[in-house]
């Protein structure tokens, strides 16, 4: 009989501290492969901070990290992230180097040669014209660098894509597509997905499960549908309450 996979990522009694500043408190939970799952909260509740455990851009003072059921530390740094995509919301092309370059850039740091006509896999995962490998940044809109800026995390053939604020910058008509097309995704490759955002209608739209962090905790865990049911506590509610607002007064205009 096989034994079940171990989560995607699991975080054990994990503690970040700055000086007197405890961004995040005693986090425990695990991540199961194939999940996607939206990390909110108010800013400053350690959200971010947690995200980037996942990779080391941030390491923890106290407690464990496991991707694959593999401490993280265990890892050559440049293994791990070869496992990880990983999209922010600044993009973070480099404006000196084609998307070609920009997309293949990981897998060159790791040794390894991008193929063209995976370049081309890739621009059409995203549902960007082939045209656009050879164009610099500087010449593309904010949402078509942001798609560049998730072919280039699904490069290295990742399964697990970590994302901060991914859709922050883009107006609302681009982030919602771009929003789906990150779902669509996630679902066809068999991804795992850790999405920080600050807009819980986007949370609630696009995983599975929503965790809502404050003051450094994790204060609630739940499904979409249990959040608009109600569970989840004050500080959820509270963020729920947002999309339910925004969706009355609107009614009430029309």
């Amino acid at each position: 009989m096989s034994e079940d996979p171990p989560p995607a990522i699991a975080f054990r009694a994990l503690n970040k501290r700055y000086g007197s500043v405890h961004a995040v408190r005693d986090v425990s939970l695990a991540i199961a492969q194939g999940a996607f799952v939206a990390l909110v909260g108010a800013s400053g509740s350690g959200k971010s901070t947690l995200l980037k455990t996942v990779n080391r851009l941030i390491e923890p003072s106290e407690g464990t990290v496991l991707v694959g059921g593999r401490d993280t530390r265990d890892y050559p740094l440049h293994a791990l992230r070869r496992r990880i995509g990983y999209v922010f919301q600044s993009i973070g092309l480099f404006p000196h180097l084609s998307v070609a370059e920009n997309i293949a850039l990981g897998p060159r740091l790791a040794g390894a040669r991008l193929a063209e006509g995976r370049v081309r896999e890739l621009l059409d995962l995203v549902d960007l014209d082939h045209a656009v490998a050879g164009r610099m940044p500087a010449a593309l809109s904010g949402g078509q660098r942001q798609r560049v800026g998730v072919a280039r995390a699904l490069a290295g053939e990742a399964r697990l894509l970590i994302m901060d604020e991914p859709f922050g910058a883009l107006d609302p008509v681009t982030r919602d597509a771009l929003g789906e097309r990150v779902r669509e995704l996630h679902d066809r490759l068999g991804l795992t997905t850790l999405m920080v955002t600050h807009d819980m209608a986007e949370a609630l739209l696009l995983a599975d499960r929503v965790l809502v962090m404050d003051a450094g905790r994790i204060v609630a865990d739940e499904t979409p549908r249990g959040l608009l049911a109600g569970a989840g506590g004050p500080a959820a509610q509270d963020l729920v309450e947002v999309p339910r607002r925004q969706a009355r007064r609107l009614a009430e205009i029309g």
